[in-house]
């Protein structure tokens, strides 16, 4: 359940915050982040989904879509019934940010709980770890499109904090170069996809971004606007 028993309303947005228990890093490797961005897409599913199969029928539905129709077996019709529509994510070491909206009732909380169980069931086999990964998710409501473009520009600027530790706290010292770091060389979020760099497109629902924020050059501004001007320590509040 989600922290302080938000009521969560079919086709409205959330900032979702999974964070994990301890803040313990819950992404150690490249692998760790590839299954997360699998978890993401596949457990966005209200059928039972077992990872294992899904990866193994995966590889022969490219097989067979390249051998008969020479297109991106990745273009396939999606075949979900999903829970959410995501719209924007970002991997840190240890939490995840979320930008969805609900499609079924309880979609949130069933999506939450199979991707954290499913991660975390991942993570204790393969580090030879018992218990619970996550902490109970926090869920923010989104109220209106300008709420929106500040929730997604501090989802897509959270890796900031990797190369300058504290920034919240202490600002930016280097505008130019964090700049550089989530244009160029952070992927492990939906940004690369809403700036023209095909990265992991069938997660997120891009038409969504481009109707509220604009096309990909715009997406960079307001990232670029935020750092510029939202750099403050009462913003975070209402954020987190």
């Amino acid at each position: 359940m989600p922290t302080k028993r938000t009521q969560l309303i079919n086709d409205e947005i959330y900032h979702v915050i999974l964070r994990a228990v301890g803040n313990d890093i819950i992404f150690k490797d490249e692998n760790d982040y590839y299954r997360g961005i699998f978890s993401l897409y596949e457990f966005n599913n209200s059928i039972s989904v077992s990872i294992q199969k899904r990866r193994q029928q995966r590889k022969k539905e490219k097989a067979l879509t390249k051998v008969l129709s020479g297109s991106d077996p990745d273009q396939s019709i999606d075949k979900r019934d999903k829970l959410v529509e995501l719209l924007a994510f970002c991997f840190m070491p240890n939490h995840i940010h979320l930008i969805v909206k609900q499609l079924q009732e309880s979609g949130i909380s069933n999506f939450i709980k199979k991707v954290g169980g499913g991660y975390a069931g991942y993570l204790n086999i393969k580090y030879k770890r018992k218990g619970h990964l996550f902490n109970k998710f926090k869920a923010i409501y989104i109220d209106g499109d300008n709420q929106f473009k500040n929730v997604l520009s501090y989802v897509w600027c959270n890796p900031i904090s990797l190369i300058e530790p504290g920034f919240k706290e202490n600002g930016i010292k280097s505008k130019e170069k964090v700049l550089k770091f989530l244009i160029e060389e952070y992927r492990w979020s939906s940004f690369f996809d809403c700036i023209g760099k095909n990265n992991f497109p069938s997660i997120i629902s891009k038409n969504c971004i481009t109707e509220i924020i604009g096309d990909e050059n715009i997406c960079k501004q307001e990232v670029s606007n935020w750092i510029n001007y939202k750099m403050r320590n009462d913003f975070y509040t209402v954020l987190e």
